[in-house]
């Protein structure tokens, strides 16, 4: 005669510690994923977006401000804080030891290759004058230092 195995009557107040545990544990496991998911679309989408301090301005970098804002901020932003379209140009990676201000004159006459940032190639800027990217870059320029940006010399 085969024998039943008797089934232990566990004690209910532990079940239910039990189930506690393992909900809180699944609760974790989605919230590190949301906030890992997150995290990697954040990154992937590329938004670099700075919070910029705006000094009061020069007439030049006023008047550079003004060409930016028509030619430059759909993709770099207001304040050339960055957008999801184009990286901040109140960024380190800008100083005037790294890119120097014929570096900016260039991307604007000829466009420039994706090297630093994942937005893709900045088109030219054909429509500007010499006149307007000197503005451009003196509003940029004052925006840096406004913002701790320096020259710093460039190393490879």
């Amino acid at each position: 005669m085969k024998r039943k195995k008797q089934r232990k009557h566990s004690d209910p107040a532990k079940q239910f510690r039990d189930k506690q545990q393992k909900v809180l544990a699944m609760g974790i496991g989605v919230v590190g994923l949301i906030v890992l998911v997150w995290w990697a679309a954040d990154s992937f989408l590329g938004d670099d977006t700075v919070d910029v301090t705006v000094p009061e301005l020069s007439r030049v970098a006023s008047a550079g401000k003004t060409a930016f804002d028509a030619n430059c901020a759909q993709c770099h932003g207001d304040n050339a804080a960055g957008s999801e379209s184009g990286p901040p140009l109140v960024h380190d990676i800008y100083n005037p030891g790294h890119h120097g201000d014929a570096a900016f004159y260039a991307a604007a006459k000829r466009g420039v290759r994706q090297h630093h940032w994942s937005y893709g190639n900045m088109p030219a800027q054909p429509q500007l004058s010499d006149e307007e990217m000197a503005a451009i870059i003196r509003y940029v320029r004052e925006l840096q230092v406004a913002n701790g940006i320096t020259y710093k010399p460039h190393n490879m």
